[in-house]
C-alpha cells in the first residue's frame, strides 16, 4: 500500500471542515500551501463533487468566503439537535418577554437595562422572539414565537403560571428576574 498525498480538493474540504466558518480564497490557499488559482480550481472541483453527490453538506460561497455547511433542507434538524446556548442575561430577558408578551421594547429596557438591546437581537436571531415595529410610536413590540413554545416545551405559559403560583405572585417573580442585573 502506498502513502499518496490526498488530492488538493480533499485537503481543502478538510480545511473548511476544521475551520467551521467561511474562509476567503486567500486563506484557503495559505492553509493548503498553494497558489490562489490552484486553490480556486480545486475549490470548484470540490463544489462540483458536492453538487453531484447525495450529501447533507455543500460548499457555498458567502459574502465572508467559502464555507462547508448543512444544506438548507436539513436546517430544521438544527432546531431539534443543537440546543441554543443562551447566557443568564439573555435567559432572564427571554423570561420577561415570555411573561409580559407582548411587551414594548422600551418597557423591557426599563426593566432589564440597556444590555437587553443586544439580548433581544440574539433572541430574535435564534427565533425565540419576534420583533415588530409598532403602528404608533418608535419602539418595537416583542413577543415570543412558536419556536419558544416548542423548544422549552411550553404549550400555554399562562396556564403553567396559574398552576404554580397564586395570581398575586407572578409580578413579584417578574420583578426578581428583571432587576437581577448581575453581569452574565
Amino acid at each position: 500500500m502506498t502513502d499518496s498525498a490526498p488530492r488538493l480538493a480533499t485537503c481543502i474540504e478538510a480545511i473548511l471542515y476544521l475551520k467551521g466558518q467561511p474562509m476567503t480564497l486567500g486563506a484557503i490557499a495559505d492553509y493548503a500551501g498553494c497558489g490562489r488559482k490552484t486553490a480556486s480550481d480545486a475549490l470548484l472541483e470540490l463544489m462540483d463533487d458536492y453538487a453531484h453527490r447525495d450529501s447533507a453538506l455543500e460548499i457555498v460561497e458567502t459574502p465572508s468566503g467559502y464555507s462547508l455547511q448543512l444544506r438548507p433542507t436539513f436546517e430544521t434538524l438544527i432546531q431539534h439537535l443543537v440546543p441554543a446556548e443562551l447566557g443568564i442575561g439573555a435567559l432572564r430577558t427571554l423570561a420577561v418577554v415570555a411573561l409580559k408578551s407582548p411587551i414594548i421594547q422600551t418597557d423591557l429596557i426599563e426593566l432589564r437595562g440597556s444590555s437587553a438591546y443586544q439580548q433581544v437581537q440574539e433572541l430574535v436571531e435564534l427565533g425565540f422572539v419576534r420583533k415588530r415595529r409598532q403602528a404608533e410610536g418608535r419602539s418595537y413590540l416583542l413577543e415570543i414565537t412558536d419556536k419558544f413554545h416548542h423548544y422549552f416545551e411550553v404549550d400555554e405559559l399562562s396556564k403553567i403560571m396559574a398552576e404554580h403560583r397564586p395570581l398575586s405572585e407572578p409580578a413579584e417573580a417578574l420583578d426578581e428576574i428583571a432587576l437581577d442585573e448581575s453581569p452574565q
